[in-house]
C-alpha cells in the first residue's frame, strides 16, 4: 500500500483509534525535531491526512500518553526541549479543536514515558519518569467530572517503571515490561479494576524479550506485543520478537462473584495450572474447605495475623512478600507457645480466602483445613502462580485470627541519619563548624565491596585534618569495608577513572551484576552503573565453553 502523503518518520508518538479512524499525535523526528502535528487514517479509503486543528495551543512533545473516550482524545504529559509537561490536552475529533483542561483533584506531577488507558468514562495512568526517577503512582481521571484521583489499591503494586506497556482486558488492567530492567521482567501485573487488587503472573516467555518501548494491543483474548528493545554502544542492540499471550488463561486464575449484599466472593479456576486430573480434583475439593473454613469471624477493623508452624515460616514469608500479602507496618513475631509464627497480613490476603469480604465475628478464628502434601520445590522460583501459593497456605494447618498485640515496626535509622549523627559528634569533639554537615552525601553507589561517594561531598579542606577518624565513621554508617570518592572521567580514548580511594588498601574489586563477574582496578578503570538493559541481556547469554 503506497500513500501519496503520510506522517514523517518519528518515534515517541501516540496512536489512538476513535471509531474507524486512527490518529497519530506528536513524536520526535530527531534530537531537535519535536513534533506537534496530528495525522489521521480512516479505515475507509486508507488515505493519510494531516489535520489543521484549532483551539488552544498544543505544544510539540514526545513520550506523552493518549487515550480516547467517546469522540475525544486525552493527552497527558510528555517531553520537549522546553521540559516535561503536566497538562491535560484534549482533542475533540468532531470539530478538530484542542483544549487544555483545568481539572480538579490530586493532579499528577509532570512526567514522560508513562502509560494511560481508557475504561468506560475513566482514564487510568501509571508510572513514567519525572526527570529524576521512575514513578509508580497510579491515577484515575473521571472524564465526566473532570477530576483526578490518586488510587489506593491492595496487593503487589507494580514496581516503579517507565516506557512500559499497559492494556485493558475485560475488567482487568495489565502492566508489563519497561525500565529499569529487573529480575521480575517476566511478570505481568494485573489489577482487578472492580476490586482494586493487584496480582502478579509469571510469564516465562517474556524473559526472552526486552519489552521496553514496546507496543501492545488486545485482540479478542490475545495480547499482542510488538517491537521494543534497546541499543547500546558497548553491548550492541537487542530488539524483541513479536509475542502473543493468551489472556483468557491468565484471567481464569482470578474469578470473582459479587453477592447480593455487595460483598465479594472468589471462584477459583484451575485451567492455568498444569496438573493431572487427580491433582485438580484434590485442589478443588480442598479449596471448597478453605472457603468454608474462612467464612466466619473477624471484623474489617481488626488487624489480622496468619498463624503458621515454624516449619513453614521462611517459605510462607517469601510467598507473602512476593504477592504483597504481608503487612510491613507490623512485626512478625513468635506465638506464646513458641511453636508458631504470627504473620501480619493485609486485607487483600483475606479477600482471596473468604466467601465474604472480611465479614466475620470477633471471637472465632478461621482454620484453613487439613494438611496436604505439597512439594516445596514447586514453590521455589519465579514461576509460582497465585493458585499454587493459595494451595500452599491451605496445606499448612494455618489459621487467621485477630492480632491482639498489633506491634508496629519501629522505623529504623537511615544510613544518612547514622552518618550525620556520627560525623556531627566528631565535629563537635574537634571544635569544627557544624555547617560542614551540609557536605554530607545524599546518595552513593556500590561497586563490589567499595562504596563510592559523589565527587561533590567532603570537599572543604577542613575535612583533611580529621580524615583518619572521618572515613571509618562514614564507612561504618554505610556498612562498607572500603570507601572511595568519584572523580572526573578522563576525556581520553579509554575514559580512564580518577576514583580516589579514601579507605582501603587498593582499588581492585570483583563485582557481580546480572550473572556477569567483573574484575577491575576501580581507581584506573571506569565502570558505568548504566547500560542496565544490555548488561541484563548479556548476562542471560549462554557462554559455556567459550574462551
Amino acid at each position: 500500500m503506497i500513500f501519496k502523503a503520510s506522517p514523517s518518520p518519528r518515534m515517541g508518538h501516540t496512536v489512538t483509534a476513535v471509531d474507524n479512524t486512527t490518529y497519530i499525535i506528536g513524536g520526535r523526528g530527531g534530537p531537535s525535531e519535536i513534533l506537534d502535528d496530528v495525522w489521521i487514517l480512516p479505515s475507509v479509503g486508507n488515505t493519510w491526512s494531516k489535520l489543521e486543528c484549532c483551539g488552544d495551543l498544543f505544544r510539540p512533545r514526545h513520550r506523552h500518553a493518549a487515550a480516547a473516550v467517546a469522540s475525544k482524545i486525552y493527552v497527558f504529559g510528555g517531553l520537549s526541549n522546553e521540559g516535561i509537561y503536566s497538562c491535560m490536552n484534549v482533542l475533540d475529533t468532531k470539530n478538530m479543536q484542542w483544549s487544555v483542561l483545568a481539572a480538579s483533584g490530586e493532579w499528577p506531577c509532570a512526567r514522560h514515558s508513562h502509560s494511560m488507558v481508557s475504561y468506560g468514562t475513566n482514564l487510568f495512568m501509571f508510572g513514567g519518569h519525572d526527570g529524576q526517577r521512575a514513578l509508580k503512582d497510579f491515577y484515575s481521571f473521571d472524564t465526566t467530572k473532570l477530576r483526578w484521583n490518586k488510587e489506593n489499591t491492595n496487593g503487589g503494586t507494580p514496581s516503579p517503571r517507565f516506557s512500559h506497556c499497559m492494556f485493558i482486558y475485560k475488567n482487568y488492567l495489565g502492566i508489563l515490561g519497561g525500565c529499569p530492567i529487573t529480575e521480575n521482567n517476566q511478570e505481568v501485573t494485573l489489577l482487578n479494576i472492580n476490586h482494586r487488587v493487584w496480582f502478579c503472573v509469571s510469564v516465562p516467555l517474556l524473559s526472552q524479550s526486552l519489552c521496553v518501548r514496546s507496543s501492545s494491543v488486545v485482540i479478542k483474548d490475545d495480547l499482542v506485543i510488538l517491537g521494543g528493545g534497546a541499543s547500546c554502544y558497548a553491548f550492541g542492540t537487542k530488539f524483541s520478537q513479536p509475542i502473543v499471550l493468551d489472556l483468557h488463561s491468565v484471567e481464569s486464575m482470578f474469578k470473582y462473584d459479587r453477592n447480593k449484599d455487595g460483598t465479594v466472593q472468589r471462584r477459583d479456576a484451575i485451567s492455568v495450572v498444569e496438573l493431572s486430573r487427580d491433582e485438580q480434583n484434590g485442589i478443588l475439593d480442598h479449596d471448597t474447605k478453605l472457603q468454608d473454613a474462612c467464612s466466619g469471624s473477624l471484623t474489617d477493623s481488626s488487624p489480622l495475623v496468619l498463624q503458621l508452624g515454624k516449619t513453614y515460616a521462611k517459605l510462607a514469608k517469601d510467598i507473602m512478600k512476593k504477592f504483597g500479602w504481608l503487612d510491613l507496618s507490623r512485626k512478625v513475631r513468635i506465638s506464646h507457645d513458641n511453636g508458631h509464627v504470627l504473620f501480619p497480613i493485609n486485607e487483600s490476603f483475606c479477600a482471596l480466602n473468604a466467601e465474604e469480604h472480611i465479614n466475620r465475628n470477633l471471637d472465632d478464628s478461621c482454620t484453613f483445613g487439613e494438611s496436604l502434601v505439597f512439594s516445596e520445590k514447586k514453590l521455589v522460583g519465579d514461576n509460582l502462580s497465585l493458585q499454587d501459593a493459595l494451595i500452599f497456605f491451605s496445606s499448612c494447618n494455618g489459621s487467621v485470627m485477630k492480632d491482639e498485640l498489633a506491634i508496629s515496626r519501629k522505623p529504623s535509622k537511615s544510613p544518612q541519619t547514622i552518618m550525620k549523627e556520627l560525623v556531627s559528634s566528631l565535629l563537635e569533639s574537634k571544635g569544627m563548624p557544624s555547617q560542614l554537615l551540609q557536605q554530607l552525601p545524599a546518595r552513593w553507589e556500590t561497586l563490589g565491596d567499595i562504596v563510592i561517594l559523589p565527587k561533590t561531598c567532603f570537599k572543604n579542606p577542613l575535612w583533611e585534618s580529621v580524615s583518619e577518624e572521618l572515613w571509618p565513621l562514614v564507612a561504618k554508617s554505610l556498612g562498607a569495608q572500603r570507601l572511595a570518592r568519584q572523580g572526573k572521567i578522563m576525556p581520553n580514548g579509554t575514559r580512564d577513572s580518577t576514583l580516589e580511594l579514601l579507605l582501603g588498601d587498593n582499588g581492585w574489586v570483583t563485582h557481580y551484576e546480572n550473572g556477569i563477574c567483573y574484575s577491575l582496578d576501580a581507581t584506573k578503570c571506569m565502570f558505568s552503573s548504566g547500560n542496565r538493559s544490555e548488561k541484563l541481556r548479556m548476562g542471560q547469554l549462554n557462554c559455556r565453553d567459550e574462551g
